[in-house]
């Protein structure tokens, strides 16, 4: 296993205990840092491991951080006028 692998498994360990604690602000403080710390490790993996495996790391954050990916997706509806 290289080591952005091993770093990106250790990511999902960590996003998977954040989730589990208690938060006052429904955990998006810990979006933002899992985010900020997601895209460079992603960028890592692909360079390390390539595309295919970059994806599969990718489809893995997303299905972590899916709410903060509804809002992005509903925010970008909205500014390009493909609203509800």
């Amino acid at each position: 296993m290289t080591l952005s692998l091993f770093l990106a498994c250790v990511w999902a360990v960590a996003a998977n205990v954040l989730a589990m604690l208690p938060s006052r602000d429904n955990h998006w403080r810990r979006a933002y840092l899992l985010i900020g710390s997601g895209l460079p490790l992603l960028v890592y993996v692909v360079w390390e491991n390539g595309p295919w495996i970059g994806l599969i790391v990718l489809l893995a954050g997303m299905s972590v951080l899916r709410w903060p990916l509804r809002y992005l997706w509903r925010w970008l509806r909205l500014r390009l006028g493909f609203g509800e």
